[in-house]
This record gives structure tokens, C-alpha cells and sequence, in this order.
């Protein structure tokens, strides 16, 4: 069986207790911090920076943290967040002038670096980087804000991107993001992707007996994904 992992997406927790929140949802059974950042120039909104971050870390998180990040140009930040305690670094490739440049840049500052994919960019690139990234994040809503509806056409790039990898031999996860919960989770699974950003659908659902736990869904996502 794969090794699936469920990255919550901190944009749907209460940022009053970011902290607890995010010891909660790892107490809970939860395996990578998804952490989005936008900047109301790539994408319609403004959330989070390498502050959050580096907060995070002091706190004692000590978790992968997946930072995605929504931003144009994209390397002026990427030192910030490697300094702040960032596990994965993914950027979407229409946001870099020179995305190899890009890729070193997260590579060298010690970092995994990713690409990701909004639902109507296509995959060309992976041609030619797929062996030097560490995850694909394929976006399964148009990012900008939480809470959207799934895209189901992503499933044929998922196929096709596992196929890539596979074909190759590389060790690079396939994540996806957006309107993912139990309900589809399986559906995901067996199109190859591996980790699983959930945030509405996991920050939406705490547990009825202790508010402060996330059990019971992060149980339903795995008891779907042991199906695959």
C-alpha cells in the first residue's frame, strides 16, 4: 500500500490559536502542515509569510511544514521561508521567470522543492524537471480561497503525472489540493496521488465529544484511503 499522508490546510483554522490548532490537528493523526501563501498579486487574496512560519517552528512544530506559495516573482521569498523552517517549498511555474533558476534556489537553501499545477496549466514542464523536484502539487480548484468545490477533470492529470513519475523510478510525491474529503479521498487515491491537502473538510469537522480534537475525520479519510 502507498504511504499516504494528510497535509490540513492552516487556512481554514482559527488563527486566534494557530498553535494549538496545528498541534491538534497532528495530535490527531494528521502528517504535514499545508501552509498557503498568498499575496493579492498572483492570486486574489492575502494570507500568511515566513513570520507564521518561523512562529510555528518556535512554538515546537516540528512536523513537516508544505509551503505553497501563491506569489509573483517567487524568489525574492523563498531564503525567508527556508530560514523560517519550511520542509517543501512549491511554486507554480507561470509565477518564476526561470524555473530551474527557481528550483536550485529552494534546493540550495535547503529545502524540497515542488511545482504546482492549477487545473487548466498544463504539465509540459514536468518534462523537464521532474528529476529534480521533490513534490507535484496539483491544484484541484483555482487557488486563491478555500472552501471551492473539486475540479474532477484533475483526475486525468494525476493519472498522468503518477504515470511520469512511475516510469522514471523517481521518489517524488503527488499531492493535490482543494475540495478533497472523505467522500472522494478513494476516488484521489486511485488516481495515484499520494498526500492529500484538506482544509474546510478537516478544520470544518472537529470531533463532537472534545472540540479540540480532529480524530474522527482524519479516521474517515484513512478508513477510505485503506480501501485503495
Amino acid at each position: 500500500m502507498p504511504q499516504f499522508r494528510i497535509a490540513p490546510s492552516i487556512l481554514s483554522a482559527n488563527f486566534a490559536k494557530l498553535g494549538e490548532e496545528v498541534d491538534n490537528v497532528l495530535a490527531s493523526g494528521a502528517d504535514i502542515v499545508h501552509f498557503d501563501v498568498m499575496d493579492n498579486h498572483y492570486v486574489p487574496n492575502l494570507t500568511i509569510g515566513p513570520l507564521v512560519c518561523e512562529a510555528l517552528r518556535k512554538h515546537g512544530v516540528t512536523a513537516p511544514i508544505d509551503v505553497h506559495l501563491m506569489v509573483k516573482p517567487v524568489d525574492r521569498i523563498v531564503p525567508d521561508f527556508a530560514k523560517a523552517g519550511a520542509t517543501y517549498i512549491t511554486f507554480h511555474p507561470e509565477a518564476s521567470e526561470h524555473i530551474d533558476r527557481t528550483i536550485g534556489l529552494i534546493r540550495e537553501a535547503g529545502c524540497k522543492p515542488g511545482l504546482v499545477f492549477n487545473p487548466a496549466t498544463p504539465l509540459d514542464v514536468l518534462e523537464y524537471t521532474l528529476d529534480k523536484i521533490d513534490m507535484v502539487l496539483l491544484m484541484s480548484v483555482n487557488p486563491g480561497f478555500g472552501g471551492q468545490k473539486f475540479i474532477p477533470y484533475v483526475l486525468d492529470k494525476a493519472r498522468r503525472v503518477r504515470q511520469m513519475i512511475d516510469s522514471r523510478g523517481l521518489d517524488v510525491s503527488l499531492e493535490i489540493d482543494g475540495g478533497v474529503g472523505p467522500a472522494n479521498i478513494l476516488e484521489v487515491a486511485q488516481a495515484g496521488v499520494d498526500t492529500f491537502v484538506a482544509g474546510s473538510a478537516v478544520f470544518g469537522k472537529r470531533n463532537e465529544a472534545d472540540p479540540n480534537r480532529y480524530d474522527s475525520i482524519i479516521g474517515q479519510m484513512r478508513a477510505e484511503l485503506a480501501k485503495a
